[in-house]
This record gives C-alpha cells, structure tokens and sequence, in this order.
C-alpha cells in the first residue's frame, strides 16, 4: 500500500477510535452519576417509614421518643401525624403558618408537589394515619412525570435517532475533512518521499499549502541543480584526467621495460605504472559510482551465469599477472546447479573485480583469496574472502548499515576501504541483491554478495 495512503488511513482509523472511546467514557460517566444519585437519594436523608416507628400511641394520646425528635432535628425536619379524617392528631416542630386539618384533596396535592412552600414525605401507616415530614423550602426538589407509554416509547426512538443522526453527520464531516487535507498533503508527501529518493517533481504551488509547495519546488531544483553539477564535474574531470594519465602509464611501462636503465629505475617505473593503474581504476570506480547514484547508466539486463562471470573475474586477474604473494581460487559451492539471474554482466564483473582488488590493495604483504558462486532456494550469492589483516569491526558494520567508511582504515595498514566497496554496495543494490561484510575466520575479511534469482527487487 501507498505510504501516504497507509497514514492517512492510520489516521481515520485512530480519529474513529477515540471518538469510540469518549463515547464509551461519557456514557460510563453518565451510569455512575445516575447511580451514585440514585443510591444517594435512597439511602440519604430522613426515612419517614423510620419515623413513623418512634411515634406510638399511648392510653389514647400520640406522642414520640427521643429518637424520633433527634431524627428531625439532625435532619432541620418538622412532621405530623394525620387521622383518617386529615385532621393532625401528632406534631413536632410544625410551622405556625400551616393548617392543621386537611382535606382528601390537600393531601392528594402535597403527596405529589408541595405543601405550601415545604418539600414532603410521607407514609402510610397501618391504622391508617398518614405520617408527614417536612423539610425547608429549597432544601428538596419535587417533580411528577407522566406520560402514556406509546409517547416515551416514540421519545425514546426519537432520541435514539437524533443520537444516530449526530454520530453519523460527525464520522461524516471528519471524513470530509480528513479527504481535505489528504487531497492537499498527498502531493507534498510525495514530493518528500521524491526528493529522498533522489527525484523530484513540480508540485502546483495553489491552495492553503501553496507556500509549502513553492518550498519543496524551491528544494528539490536546488537538490537537482547541485547534482547536476556534481555529476557533471566528475565526468569533466575523469574526461580531462584520461589522457594524461594514459601518456603516464605509457612512458612508465617504457621506463620499466628499458633494459639499459638501472634497476633501481626500472623498479621505481614500475611503482609509477601500479600506482598509475590504481589511480586510473579509482577514477573509473568514481565516474561509474557517481552515474550509479544519479542513474545516468541504465542497466542492460539479460540473463547472466554467476558461476560464469567469477570464473571471468577470476581469470582475469590471473591473466592480467597476479603478484608472486597471492594465492586466488575459484570454487562452486554445488557444483551443476545452476547461479543465474537477470543483470548487467559488464556491472557483476566489475564488481567482483573491486572485490578482489580490494584484498590485495589492502593486504600488500600478500594473502590467499577465495571466490565462491553458490545457488539454491531462490537466491544466488557469490562470496569473496581472504586471509589477510581484514577490517575493522566499527568499519564492517558500517558498511552492513549502508554507511560510507572512507574515515576508517583498515587493521592491515592499507589504503582505506571505501569507494570500491561502495562502488560493490550500488551494484548489487541496482540489481536487488545485498551485501555482508563480516571477519572471515581464524582472519581477514568475508564479503557476502545474495541475489534473487529473479532479478532485482
């Protein structure tokens, strides 16, 4: 999936999540404040039916212990008793303004609302009296609900639906929003994961963002520009450094074949042309890294024998001279089965060249290199290792995470270990493949080269 598209759906997603979620909290919030003043206006205040028990009649007169009034007072309750007839037969601390006999249709009304001012409570009693407490006005809130059933249940559906419709035009105004901003910022995304890549594309410079276009526009034609230069450059001055350097190498190799010059010439010819031809093959490796990178040579792919390009590498350095002091191999791993892939065989030569080259540069008292061309569960690897003074740990694992190492030298006291190498990263990058470097055993170094048999990636 899209990079851009996975985040914005990232995004969707967590936005959704969270409205769940406060949701989900709300409505828990909501249950435990219904509940917690449900049980509150249960189990808090004065019970009337607890009352009711203090207060007795005794040899024809009502009256009420110390509990009852202790109750009252705690509670700044006043109450009464009333006969069947509503007339108050018991009281305690009753306002002077209320009346003390009532009618059926007095005590309907206070039963449900209010008695004058005073919030009530009552209860029934078993010999029939009704028993009254009342508290001071603004201190209890009374209210009576009714409705036919068949008009709760349409408010309730009603309610339901306003709650739906809500939740429904919020999820789709976020939606419309989130559209919004993917529309604008996919092409500055993009642009960024472009210009990281090494490419670059004109945004249009309209809309809220626009200045942020013009930016990364502004960005990737200097990236562009500096490239350019950069590469240009480079092939000026591998064009410009060829011919002298060929007239270099020719007058050299004379010096060294002139029979009639001292050896102590001929010798220091000789160092000229090696040193000549190394600097000749660190400026190709430049030019041909440099139009790697920037993708200025197009791979010409065609199907290629691994084990065929290591025994060209191989024997091209035997027939080029290989010095007295190494020792190069060339094995298959299993043998007749087959190491093909789809690439650049001049590209796979030259890689394995920089490999080899790599070990005697850096091993000049002399070393033993091997070339192996392995095969088999859809991979095909070629392995190049030696026996010499190998390469520091920080330098292996620096190139095992894709990191340039020209700072770090090697343990043999050679020359540095970089542009070869990397010259060797980018080839077998440009055709999927990847590359480990790790300490050969009991020393030196051991590159590993893996490819998909299929081509690259």
């Amino acid at each position: 999936m899209n990079p851009v598209r996975r985040f914005f759906r990232r995004y969707i997603f967590s936005t959704i999540g969270i409205l769940a979620l406060f949701f989900l909290v709300n409505l828990l919030l909501i249950l435990s404040l219904l509940i917690s003043g449900c049980m509150s206006g249960a189990q808090g205040g004065l019970s009337v039916q607890a009352l009711s028990g203090h207060v007795t009649r005794q040899n024809g007169v009502w009256t009420a212990d110390g509990a009852a009034v202790s109750l009252l007072r705690e509670n700044e309750a006043w109450a009464m008793l009333l006969n069947e007839s509503g007339t108050v037969v018991w009281e305690q601390d009753l306002p002077q303004e209320l009346p003390r006999a009532y009618t059926s249709a007095q005590v309907a009304s206070f039963s449900r609302w209010y008695l004058q001012d005073y919030p009530v409570k009552v209860w029934a009693r078993e010999d029939g009296g009704l028993m009254v407490v009342g508290f001071a006005p603004g201190s209890w809130v009374k209210y009576y609900f009714s409705m036919e059933t068949p008009a709760l249940l349409r408010l309730l559906a009603g309610a339901v639906v306003v709650f739906a419709f809500n939740l429904l035009l919020m999820v789709f105004l976020m939606l419309r929003n989130t559209r919004r901003v993917e529309k604008a910022m996919s092409p500055l995304l993009q642009g960024i994961q472009d210009l990281g890549r090494g490419r670059h594309r004109a945004l249009e410079e309209k809309g809220e963002l626009a200045e942020i276009s013009a930016g990364l526009n502004r960005a990737g034609d200097y990236l562009l520009q500096k490239d350019n230069t950069r590469a240009e450059w480079i092939r000026g001055v591998s064009h410009d450094i060829r011919t002298p350097l060929s007239m270099v190498l020719g007058y050299a190799s004379q010096l060294e074949d002139d029979s009639a010059l001292p050896p102590e010439a001929r010798r220091q010819a000789g160092m000229i042309r090696r040193q000549g031809e190394r600097l000749r093959a660190l400026v190709e490796d430049l030019n041909l890294t440099t139009r790697l990178e920037y993708a200025l040579t197009p791979l010409r792919r065609e199907k290629t024998d691994l084990v065929e390009i290591g025994r060209q590498a191989v024997s091209g350095v035997l027939n080029g001279g290989l010095p007295q002091q190494y020792e190069l191999e060339f094995s298959e791993e299993h043998p007749g089965r087959a190491a093909q892939l789809s690439g650049d065989p001049a590209l796979l030569r030259r890689m394995l060249d920089n490999l080899i080259r790599n070990s005697m540069v850096h091993n000049p008292q002399g070393c033993r290199i091997s070339v192996t061309v392995s095969a088999g569960d859809g991979q095909a690897a070629c392995t190049v290792a030696d026996d010499g003074g190998g390469m520091e740990a920080a330098a292996c694992e620096a190139m095992n995470q894709r990191q340039d190492v020209f700072p770090l030298r090697g343990s043999a006291g050679g020359g540095e270990h970089g542009m070869g190498l990397r010259l060797v990263r980018q080839i077998a990058q440009a055709h999927g493949g990847t590359v480990r470097f790790e300490p050969a055993e009991p020393h030196g170094l051991r590159v590993k080269i893996t490819f998909p048999t299929g081509g690259a990636a």
